[in-house]
């Protein structure tokens, strides 16, 4: 078996099922003002698509109750 000579930059837990890093991961980069803006543009333009789409979409869903609704031979009894 061979061991390694140089340090390994991992604290492993032997207990536990998982590991803890003594490695910081480097700070979260901060988004710019035109990342925001795109991502608030990118949403905005999904929203407007579902909203007109159900605007659309009402008049084929909508049942009309101004018309009287016809009968036919077979339901009058004859």
């Amino acid at each position: 078996m061979f061991r390694r000579r140089e340090p390994v930059p991992f604290a492993f837990l032997a207990e536990a099922e998982r590991f803890r890093s003594n490695v910081t991961p480097p700070p979260r980069r901060r988004a710019s003002v035109g990342e925001i803006a795109g991502r608030w543009l990118l949403g905005l333009t999904l929203v407007a698509g579902l909203v007109g789409a159900l605007v659309l979409g009402m008049p084929a869903l909508s049942t009309q109750s101004g018309t009287p609704a016809q009968q036919s031979q077979a339901s009058q009894g004859h």
